[in-house]
């Protein structure tokens, strides 16, 4: 949304392992339709397959649970209950989520869209039963639809500024409780509320133009997001909501000003909204995974590459919530102009999505380095949400830069937080017909039935504080199937994977898989180290000399105070502080401190130096 509003890869080098600083990519995965069909797809696991184990992403799963599990429900449900005439007991949750006279776009926000993340917490409790099995959030999820049942109705929307965009987290929400939670009545209350809002829906997916062209009453009804409503329609469609909601999918692909363009390879986002047309992304992978429109994986593959152009270090994109020209100078001049440089829990759950959507189909391994950056680098540092709604939003990367959290309670960020964070398992392992492909070195255990044996990986890491990471199996008895360890982009020639404690005869080539083929057995395990040099990542080609300093995946931050003269040499020869997350770089001016994005607190900081 325009502001204010809701809200690289590194090209392979064999020179990597020197240090030497890297170029930022061209789309390197635009690919050819030969390479889409010959690629091996993968499968997603089900939520109860993968156990987080103790760790930073467990923390904030966990975190994330209790806290919705624990919200009063009759708050939750308060704005429906108001604005479709029935009695509303309970207090104000505030800020976004509660009907407010103050608002008043662009000037204030609060009230701007009641009940939006409804749907979003409801999904991220589902996944979280999911996870657990927890029967009290199962019962939750059950009663949280059968109290929005009632107040569905087309009063609801009734002068509502963005219909589509709440919609469309609510349909997520109750295919959710469906697939995830056993709900037997999530479908057809669904059905009702797919009636409710369509007469306040256009006829097709309108961009941010075409919307600002139709009369409105303020600026906030042209905001809203009909063109990311088909991947939830196309869901709904395959968990046996009914035909009409594949037809309702085709019909709100925006094909002519984005998805057509972007499958010719035309690069149609600068001036974007950044979160809402990444998130569209997905709709256009549901568009190929449903209906077998190759036109939309292209376009969603070649969209993709055109944000990973305009990737930050940490894999961060869209300051102020837009996308740049690619041969402008906004990604650099945003270092000076903005402190919302990117839209953290938001933009790191669409990025999971579609990075897993297209790693699925494609095979290719870059995909989960990707997602890491975006793990290790933004919402792995993000600030917990707190119980009143305070919500961390926006990564700061401003030459003077600092952790804040947003002015308003329970934003957009509030509702894809607790859907991320139960994803984490699901991100962290796929399936292929051969066995199994390791995607996050994270501490986890996943459970599968592999031919005739039950298989059990537990991974035991301190990655990426270290690039060392073990894997244990346990199995039923001895069954032949591959597990395929991503070995990322960035890996030096030192990375190096044992089996028993023999080195493997696998060729371990950086951006692939290392495909480990054999029978195992119980007992069985593997130990994967990963060389992590550091290297140079510019922000962009034109400007070659303000660059990053990265360790393996993990951007470093210098803590202020920052160097006023520092050189690309300086950078590169840093060192680690004894065994913490910490490094020095003896710079011209003195010794500066860099640190990972999760390691800051308080300081004030800077991601980009001049050398």
């Amino acid at each position: 949304m325009p502001k204010p509003t809701r809200r690289t890869f590194l090209k392979s080098s064999a020179a990597l392992a020197a240090g030497a600083a890297v170029l930022r990519s061209t789309p390197a995965f635009a690919a050819s339709a030969a390479a889409m069909t010959s690629a091996t797809p993968l499968t997603q696991f089900e939520y109860q397959d993968v156990q987080l184990l103790d760790g930073p992403m467990l923390e904030q799963f966990r975190h994330n649970h209790q806290l919705f599990l624990n919200l009063n429900e009759d708050s939750l449900l308060k704005p429906f209950r108001q604005l479709s005439g029935l009695p509303a007991p309970g207090e104000d949750m505030g800020g976004w989520y509660s009907p407010s006279p103050l608002f008043d776009p662009p000037k204030d926000m609060t009230g701007y869209i009641p009940g939006h993340s409804f749907g979003q917490y409801l999904s991220g409790l589902a996944r979280a039963y999911a996870v657990t099995g927890d029967k009290a959030t199962q019962a939750k999820v059950q009663r949280l639809v059968a109290g929005f049942s009632p107040t569905v109705s087309k009063k609801f929307y009734d002068d509502y500024c963005i219909p589509a965009y709440t919609f469309d987290k609510t349909n997520c929400g109750l295919i959710d409780a469906h697939q995830f939670a056993g709900d037997p009545h999530a479908l057809a209350v669904l059905n009702r509320a797919t009636d409710a809002v369509l007469p306040f829906l256009p006829p097709k997916a309108l961009n941010r133009e075409e919307m600002l062209a139709r009369p409105h009453k303020n600026i906030s009804f042209t905001w809203d997001e009909t063109y990311t409503l088909p991947e939830n329609f196309y869901l709904a469609y395959q968990r046996g909501a009914g035909d009409r909601y594949r037809l309702l999918a085709r019909r709100f692909l925006e094909d002519d000003t984005y998805f057509g363009p972007l499958s010719e390879n035309k690069n149609v986002l600068p001036g974007q909204h950044a979160y809402s047309h990444v998130n569209a992304l997905c709709s256009a992978m549901q568009s190929y995974l449903t209906d077998g429109s190759r036109k939309h994986l292209t376009a969603a593959r070649n969209g993709f590459a055109f944000v990973q152009q305009q990737s930050f270090a940490t894999g961060g994109w869209g300051p102020n919530e837009t996308f740049q020209q690619p041969d402008g100078n906004g990604l650099a001049e945003s270092l000076a102009s903005t402190h919302s440089s990117f839209e953290t829990p938001c933009g790191a759950y669409g990025h999971f999505k579609i990075t897993r959507y297209l790693m699925r189909v494609t095979g290719d391994s870059r995909y989960g380095d990707s997602m890491e950056t975006v793990l290790y680098n933004t919402i792995l540092g993000a600030r917990p949400i707190q119980p009143d709604g305070v919500s961390f939003y926006y990564a700061d990367y401003n030459h003077d830069a600092k952790k804040v959290y947003y002015e308003q309670k329970w934003p957009c960020c509030s509702g894809t937080f607790p859907q991320l964070t139960a994803d984490y398992g699901i991100s962290s392992y796929l399936r292929s017909a051969k066995g199994i492909n390791v995607n996050l070195y994270v501490p986890s255990r996943i459970t599968w039935q592999q031919g005739s044996a039950r298989v059990s990986l537990t991974q035991h890491t301190q990655y990426p504080a270290n690039g060392d990471t073990s894997m244990h199996l346990a199995l039923t008895h001895p069954e032949r199937f591959t597990i395929a360890l991503r070995v990322p982009a960035w890996a030096g020639h030192q990375t190096k994977v044992t089996v028993n404690g023999n080195a493997i005869d696998t060729a371990l080539t950086p951006g692939t898989w290392a495909n480990l083929d054999r029978t195992w057995k119980d007992g069985d395990h593997i130990e994967l180290s990963l060389d992590m040099p550091l290297r140079l990542s510019p922000i962009d080609d034109r400007h070659q000399n303000l660059v990053a300093l990265l360790y393996g995946p993990i951007a470093l931050f210098a803590i202020e105070p920052v160097a006023q003269t520092i050189t690309r040499n300086q950078l590169l020869a840093a060192q680690r502080i004894g065994n913490s997350s910490a490094w020095e770089v003896a710079s011209g001016s003195g010794k500066v401190r860099m640190v990972p994005y999760p390691e800051i607190n308080n300081e004030s900081y800077r991601l980009y130096q001049q050398t």
